[in-house]
């Protein structure tokens, strides 16, 4: 049996800024993180665009709203420490249309109460940034976007903590757990924890019941594809170019993103995946988990929570190259469908459903258990706060839920 003062489930961004977080301090604990895949960042943490968020889309009484600025800064801090890439390039978010442009001074509201550097811009004063995109009247310049890339980070990070005495140990799936004496079998060892982190993303929820918690909720797994452009397109952005958002729901639309190697992907969709690795048409499918999964999405269909129907109808159109290079084109006029390629970019979205009142929650979840605390609800930002989300995490040991 291998005994470790804090043992952490998961190690994609969130679970290993919560070992760095430990270590700092206490170190002199002892830290295990356990990963089910071969290497650091297989899922969503290696998965998503490597935006780094301001912080302008959270209500300032959200969790989101108090560790996403920071925790931006932390890991531009953090990349640059490590000499990786990053493209310090900002970020537009333009109306496209009358009924939008309330929304933008909405967004103005939050980046004030949230401390956050961004500039309302009329159309000139947009296209100074990005001369391509076609805002309606207005648009948000976020000079503080940043975009890395999220797979290596999140390796990279990995092999700090690794150097730093924390054993990550891989190809380790828990199987069970006993909270009575705090052991964790997987199927190739038994450890023996005094406290644990539950950081596992998309399987959260199945760690979560070992300890009779998550009651309240369900895990839809949202799948989001990625177009690119093709390589003498990607001229026509210079960095991030954003619609303004449905602020009901937690999703932020299709959308074109300069990545640090210089291509420019364009998404993505945010349709229900048939299984939390869900990637490729058949691979990763579930089908007896799916039919419970959407029991729950006809419910949120139903009571139309979150303009959620909304949400469903345009996904369902962005499936088709046509209506997603329409989408596109909404923010760039100057696309075509040509310009537009496949690409293997995919990403799943581990979201939280309530339950009860029938509705996706915006919010990053947490519940408290028996020498344990569980992150339920790690959807975006949270790559972009990590750090500072590890540091909120570790001060809520014995403060209860959120």
């Amino acid at each position: 049996m291998k005994e470790y003062d804090y043992l952490i489930v998961g190690a994609g961004i969130v679970g290993l800024a919560v070992a760095r977080e430990l270590k700092m301090r206490e170190p002199k604990a002892h830290i295990c993180v356990l990963e089910k895949e071969a290497k650091a960042g297989v899922h969503a943490s290696g998965h998503n665009s490597g935006v780094l968020h301001c912080g302008i889309y959270y209500s300032s009484d959200s969790l989101k709203a108090r560790v996403c600025a920071t925790g931006a800064r932390m890991m531009r801090e953090f990349v640059e420490s490590q000499n990786l890439p990053i493209r310090r390039s900002g970020k537009v978010i333009i109306a496209t249309c009358e009924e939008e442009l309330p929304i933008l001074d909405k967004l103005m509201e939050n980046a004030k109460n949230n401390d956050v550097c961004a500039e309302l811009r009329a159309v000139k004063g947009i296209k100074e940034i990005e001369p391509n995109a076609e805002p309606y009247r207005a648009g948000i310049y976020s000079p503080d976007t940043a975009v890395v890339d999220s797979a290596l980070v999140t390796q990279r990070l990995a092999n700090v903590m690794s150097a730093q005495g924390v054993d990550i140990f891989y190809h380790e799936r828990v199987k069970s757990i006993n909270p009575e004496c705090c052991e964790v079998k997987t199927e190739n060892n038994v450890y023996h924890y005094s406290y644990l982190f539950n950081c596992a993303g998309a399987y959260a929820d199945t760690i979560a019941k070992f300890f009779g918690l998550g009651k309240d909720y369900a895990l839809v797994p949202f799948k989001g594809l990625y177009f690119k452009l093709r390589s003498e397109q990607a001229g026509l952005v210079n960095g991030n170019i954003y619609p303004v958002p449905d602020v009901r729901m937690p999703f932020l639309g299709v959308h074109l993103t300069k990545v640090v190697s210089g291509d420019v992907y364009v998404g993505p969709t945010a349709m229900p995946a048939f299984g939390r690795e869900h990637y490729g048409f058949l691979k990763g499918m579930e089908i007896r988990e799916s039919v419970l999964m959407f029991k729950h999405l006809a419910d949120l269909y139903l009571k139309n929570a979150q303009s959620f129907r909304n949400l469903v109808h345009q996904s369902t159109v962005n499936y088709l190259k046509t209506f997603f290079v329409h989408s596109a084109r909404k923010l760039v006029p100057k696309l075509t469908t040509g310009d537009l390629i496949s690409s293997n970019k995919v990403g799943i979205r581990p979201q939280l459903i309530n339950k009860a009142k029938k509705c996706l929650e915006m919010d990053y979840v947490i519940e408290e258990g028996a020498n344990s605390l569980h992150v339920l609800n790690s959807i975006s930002p949270a790559f972009t706060s990590a750090f500072a989300f590890a540091k909120v995490i570790l001060d809520r040991r014995g403060g209860g839920n959120q």
